[in-house]
């Protein structure tokens, strides 16, 4: 029976810190940096601290995006709704 209160109370406490694990989970949405140079307003759009996107919006012009080119600091210009599929490194040998 004392066995029985022990494993009782282990799951109970495995199963109190599940809140605080799911408030540590990155989220999907993308997190917006929004600031003004000149007379453009840049958006930078982030997941996770990694720069993937920049929105750049002239004073009395047409907005336009800035995405990665490849997993380094190229960007590429994006003035139509396109599809740009990433083509980053991820092994090399």
């Amino acid at each position: 029976m004392r066995t029985l209160h022990r494993l009782t109370l282990a799951a109970l406490l495995a199963c109190s810190t599940l809140p605080l694990l799911a408030e540590d989970a990155p989220s999907g949405e993308p997190e917006v940096t929004i600031r003004q140079e000149g007379d453009k307003t840049i958006q930078e759009y982030r997941v996770n601290g990694f720069l993937y996107a920049i929105k750049v919006t002239p004073k009395g012009g047409k907005p336009y995006f800035l995405v990665r080119a490849d997993g380094e600091a190229h960007w590429m210009r994006s003035d139509k709704p396109d599809m740009l599929i990433p083509q980053w490194e991820i092994f090399s040998w």
